[in-house]
């Protein structure tokens, strides 16, 4: 039977992963950990994770609504038809992953994802001013993070911004609408796999999820007053904290 103080433990990580999300994304990296701590194989942690924190999405995608328009000559609806069938295809290969795989193969892609927080914003405009990369490049980038999204999903926002601003030359406020949506809909076909496949932990997932739209909510209000620079070192030292644990779980 599940304690009190787990419910609680996984309410918390719920608000810190909403606020997180609310602020620059990322918020699987306190979610997910405190899952994998309460005992719940890493799959079925990345699952339930995923699940707990897509009312928030949903919640920033329609806020966002207003805001969006093609990236690079590419439709939303086309963008979001190829983000869905990525999420679908990136989540059925996590269902097919063993809990001792996935375990091996989190941590590079915790460091994929710390060095595009990292360096990404960087990498593009080192690239932009090099390469001139038009909508079928965009689509092709797009298919993969989808896949990504659905397999794993952590920092995948942020490498949505690195890659559309390299493609499209757009800014990262321009973009925070359509990453919104992008966000929302990998996450929603990931979670349409994890429930029918049955892995998600719903004595866990419902307190995170409850917490992270508390988070999500009161997130929201600090990033009006933090700024960008705060916001973003303290993603970055979150992701790394997080890569050095689980790179010592699965190899130390």
């Amino acid at each position: 039977m599940l304690e009190w103080s787990g419910v609680a433990l996984a309410a918390g990580a719920g608000v810190l992963g909403g606020a997180m999300n609310a602020l620059a994304g990322g918020g699987s990296f306190a979610t997910m950990p405190a899952l994998i701590g309460l005992g719940v194989p890493s799959t079925f942690a990345n699952a339930t994770s995923n699940v707990s924190l897509q009312p928030g999405a949903m919640a920033s995608a329609w806020t966002y609504r207003h805001g969006l328009e093609p990236v690079s000559g590419v439709g939303m609806r086309t963008m979001a038809g190829i983000t869905f069938v990525g999420g679908l295809i990136g989540s059925l290969l996590l269902v097919a992953t063993s809990a001792r795989a996935f375990d091996l193969i989190v941590p590079w892609l915790l460091l994929f994802a710390t060095l595009a927080i990292a360096f990404g914003t960087q990498a593009s405009l080192w690239l932009r001013s090099r390469v001139e990369i038009g909508p079928k490049s965009l689509v092709a980038v797009q298919a993969m993070l989808g896949v990504y999204g659905g397999y794993f999903g952590g920092g995948v926002g942020l490498m949505l911004t690195a890659a559309w601003g390299l493609l499209s030359g757009a800014t990262p406020a321009r973009l925070a609408a359509p990453r919104t949506l992008m966000l929302a809909v990998a996450n929603l076909a990931a979670t349409i796999i994890f429930i029918a496949t049955g892995m998600v932990y719903w004595a866990l997932c419902v307190p995170m999820l409850l917490g992270g739209i508390v988070g999500g909510h009161f997130g929201a209000k600090l990033g009006l007053v933090m700024s960008a620079r705060v916001i973003r070192v303290w993603t970055l030292l979150v992701t790394i904290a997080t890569t050095i644990v689980f790179f010592w779980r699965a190899y130390g």
